[in-house]
Order: structure tokens, then C-alpha cells, then sequence
């Protein structure tokens, strides 16, 4: 499919190819990941210059990301590319927003919590979105305006190439229906906590005295949100757009909420700095 991306009317057709497109190069992604996850002597870990680790899995994943969505003709923003200057893409329409391998630092310990994230922005704004999470074999799939969506059972492969009606069929719709569960589920980073964080948790016991806390890596936490498996998410250690935008829109979609821990504004994407604010999200309620 040829797509003329100055025309920024994104037909019903455009939307399931890009998501299928989103998909299959997730999956794809996912692969890349496996393979080196199940070898950990091929990590090769460096540091890049925010002293945040990078291994050869980031690499393989975002030149596959690259390669899948090139066809596509649509720029690519993406944690492991080239650093993009503001004044390049400032004006862009229509982008894709990509962090190849989220959650890095739980790879490398070994327990599983790691993601793929491809969003595709339309003016800054997230309006299609997948988070791939490869271990589990489970796929995250928002739409603006149309849902949020869970895939099982989406095994890691080179050989990906789900059409959307496929990947439709099988799809549940989020959230989740409720587990009847009253304890009050509060996710926060498994690796990235700070002393804001205990200090914001300690101020909500006093209004949920049973709130449980469940860590968690990566981009997961949004999906856990928009399943209704926990209900609050708070961020008070540093985050950038790619990690957060596909989930924020899952979350959205599945009826939860995305906001500025400090105001209440809600995120602004493609800025000059690409470091997002603290942040707090709720669950459907």
C-alpha cells in the first residue's frame, strides 16, 4: 500500500494496514530479542551517554523495527536510532514513535518483564499503538477511538506476517471484566523506584491502608492498567516519550487515565526535550 503521508486523513483501511504493519514488526522485534535472551553470553552490554545499559538484543530489534516499517515511508523515532534534532522533526505530521527493547535492565537480570513498543503519531499525538511483550507471547494493540485490545498466545517469530482481520479475530477487548478483587493494586518500577516514590505511596496507605505494591518492568505496567490488574501507576524517576506513548494509549482506550504528577496535564509528545514529567496513571473505574 502506497501511503502519501501529507495527506493526514488516515482511512479505516490505512489504520488496520499501519496496526498490521505495527504488529508484525513488533513480533518480528520480539524475535531478535528471544534469540539473544536465551543466550545471555551474547548481551554485550554498553552504556549509552544517560548511563542507561544497551545490549546487542536493543540493536538487532531496532534495526529489525527499522527494516519492517521502512516500507512504510514514515519516519522513524526510535530510542536506539540517531539522535534526532528538534529542528528535523518538529514539523513532522506523521511518525513512528519506537522503543525497540523497554526495560532493558529487567533483560538483563533474567525475569521476563520487557516490551516492545511502536506507536504511530498523528500530530503529536498517539493514534494507533502496539506493546509486544515476547516472554509472555502477549500483544497489546490500541486504536484512538476504536478500543484497547490483548492478543495471546503471539509467539515470537522472523517469519510474523498477521493480516489485522486476523489479528482482530482473535483479540479480547480491555479491560478485562473484574476479578471482584477490593485491595487497592498500586504498580511502580521494579528497577527505577526513588525516595519520592515511597514517600507518595506512604501518603496513599493512609487512604488505602491495604494497597499492595507490585513491581513491575517496563512498559508492562501500562498494559496491567488497561486490564484492570492493578488500578495506580506512579513515576517519579526519569522516563522518555518512546517508553511511555503506545502504552498511554492502550491505557486511554481501555478507559484509564495518563497525567502529569506535578499539575495534572496530560503528556505532550515530539518536544524539544524528550524526557516526559513524573507521572501517575489510573485504571478504568
Amino acid at each position: 500500500m502506497k501511503l502519501q503521508t501529507d495527506e493526514m486523513t488516515i482511512t479505516n483501511e490505512i489504520r488496520a494496514y499501519l496496526i498490521e504493519m505495527a504488529a508484525n514488526a513488533a513480533v518480528k522485534a520480539g524475535a531478535e530479542i528471544m534469540k539473544i535472551y536465551q543466550n545471555s553470553d551474547d548481551y554485550h552490554i554498553a552504556l549509552k551517554s544517560d548511563c542507561t545499559p544497551l545490549t546487542v538484543a536493543d540493536c538487532l530489534a531496532h534495526n529489525k523495527i527499522k527494516e519492517v516499517l521502512g516500507v512504510t515511508r514514515i519516519p522513524i523515532l526510535s530510542e536506539e536510532g540517531r539522535e534526532m534534532l528538534y529542528e528535523e522533526r518538529q514539523n513532522w505530521e506523521l511518525f513512528w514513535l519506537v522503543d525497540p527493547l523497554d526495560g532493558t535492565v529487567e533483560f538483563i537480570k533474567g525475569n521476563h518483564e520487557f516490551t516492545v513498543n511502536i506507536a504511530l503519531m498523528q500530530d503529536n499525538e498517539c493514534v494507533g499503538s502496539v506493546v509486544y511483550v515476547p516472554y509472555h507471547k502477549k500483544m497489546y494493540i490500541g486504536e484512538k477511538g476504536f478500543g484497547a485490545h490483548l492478543v495471546t498466545d503471539i509467539e515470537p517469530s522472523h517469519e510474523a506476517s498477521y493480516r489485522y482481520d486476523e489479528l482482530s479475530s482473535a483479540w479480547s477487548s480491555l479491560p478485562a471484566k473484574s476479578d471482584g478483587r477490593k485491595v487497592w493494586r498500586v504498580a511502580v518500577s521494579r528497577s527505577h523506584q526513588t525516595p519520592e516514590t515511597a514517600e507518595h505511596i506512604a501518603a496513599m496507605r493512609e487512604r488505602y491502608p491495604d494497597l499492595e505494591v507490585i513491581e513491575q518492568g517496563s512498559s508492562y505496567k501500562f498494559c496491567m492498567l488497561a486490564e484492570g490488574t492493578v488500578d495506580y501507576y506512579v513515576r517519579t524517576s526519569q522516563t522518555y516519550e518512546w517508553d511511555t506513548a503506545a502504552g498511554e494509549l492502550i491505557l486511554s482506550e481501555a478507559g484509564g487515565r495518563t497525567c502529569s504528577l506535578a499539575d495534572g496535564s496530560k503528556f505532550r509528545y515530539n518536544k524539544e526535550d524528550l524526557r516526559n514529567p513524573w507521572f501517575e496513571c489510573y485504571a478504568a473505574k
